[in-house]
């Protein structure tokens, strides 16, 4: 699996790739029944998500038969890391920890998830400013 973490993919490829990462491969007919019980999808809706998804470099095909099989070509954590990091540098650098903690309110996370942030913040305190500027519109306040 290739290092490339940037792909920029739709709402419904996200879809698709949390699939084809959980399972590691798939099939396209795993892939069409698995998203016709998920989310309602048509076989001709999940093979144009895997074409897009060819193309744009985040899934590769083998053919095998008839058949073909989808493997990711870039992992899923540093992924959903680029793409999480992307959405905040379009945010108020002065709202996103408001943003965070909202997110973090609406999320289910384990035990150990929550100690690993705890950790984080601990350590980030020690050398966070007081405010976080506003990066809106330069030499403006929000």
């Amino acid at each position: 699996m290739e290092t490339q973490t940037k792909i920029d993919i739709s709402d419904a490829e996200w879809e698709v790739m949390r699939v084809a990462w959980t399972l590691g491969n798939v099939t396209s007919s795993q892939m069409s029944s698995i998203m016709a019980e998920k989310m309602g999808w048509k076989t001709a809706t999940v093979k144009t998500l895997l074409g897009r998804l060819i193309k744009k470099g985040a899934l590769r095909a083998e053919k095998n038969g008839r058949a073909f099989t989808y493997y990711p070509t870039v992992q899923e954590q540093p992924s959903m890391d680029e793409a999480v990091n992307t959405l905040f540098s379009h945010l108020c650098q002065m709202r996103v920890g408001q943003t965070l903690t909202d997110v973090v309110k609406n999320l289910t996370l384990s035990q150990q998830d929550i100690a690993e942030m705890q950790r984080v913040l601990t350590e980030k305190a020690k050398t966070a400013p007081a405010m976080v500027d506003c990066d809106c519109v330069p030499g403006e306040n929000c």
